[in-house]
C-alpha cells in the first residue's frame, strides 16, 4: 500500500509537470533559480522526443496500478505483482540517474519537483527489494502440513 500511494502522489507531480509543460496549467512553482524551467526545456526534459514529464506520469501510474492490485489478499502473495514492479521500478532507477546527472552535471541546476522524483524512485526501490525478498522466502517455504481433523 505505500508504494501505491507514493506512486500516485508522483504520479500527480509528473502530472503536474506535464501539464504546465504543454501550456495547460499555470505557473510552475519552483525555486528562485528557475531551475525547474531549465530542466524542463532541456534535452534532458525529452527522451525519444517525448516529454519525461509524461513518460512518469504513465509510468507511476504503472507502478501504481500494479503494487494497488497486489494489496489484494488473493494476490498478498503472488510473485508476479512483485517482478513486474521490479521490471518497472529498476530501470527507472537507472533513468533517473541519467536525468540527475544531466540536471546537476550538466544543466548545473536544481530541481525539487525532480529530486522528489528521485527520492521516490529510490525507497520504491528499496521497498520492491524488500518484498522480491519476502516473496522469495514464502515461495521457498515448505508447505504448511495438511489440517487433520
Amino acid at each position: 500500500m505505500t508504494m501505491a500511494m507514493l506512486a500516485a502522489v508522483n504520479c500527480m507531480v509528473a502530472l503536474y509537470l506535464h501539464l504546465w509543460k504543454i501550456g495547460l496549467m499555470g505557473a510552475l512553482t519552483c525555486g528562485a533559480n528557475h531551475g525547474c524551467e531549465i530542466a524542463q526545456f532541456s534535452s534532458y526534459g525529452y527522451f525519444l522526443g517525448v516529454d519525461v514529464a509524461l513518460i512518469g506520469t504513465v509510468g507511476y501510474a504503472a507502478v501504481f496500478l500494479v503494487s494497488l492490485a497486489g494489496t489484494r489478499e488473493a494476490l498478498a502473495n503472488a510473485p508476479w505483482p512483485t517482478r513486474a514492479l521490479q521490471l518497472m521500478i529498476w530501470p527507472a532507477v537507472l533513468f533517473t540517474l541519467r536525468l540527475k546527472y544531466g540536471e546537476f552535471v550538466v544543466l548545473k541546476t536544481f530541481c525539487p519537483w525532480c529530486a522528489i522524483s528521485a527520492v521516490s524512485i529510490t525507497i520504491l526501490a528499496v521497498l520492491v527489494t524488500l518484498d522480491a525478498r519476502r516473496v522469495s522466502r514464502l515461495a521457498a517455504a515448505p508447505p504448511p502440513p495438511p489440517a487433520t481433523s
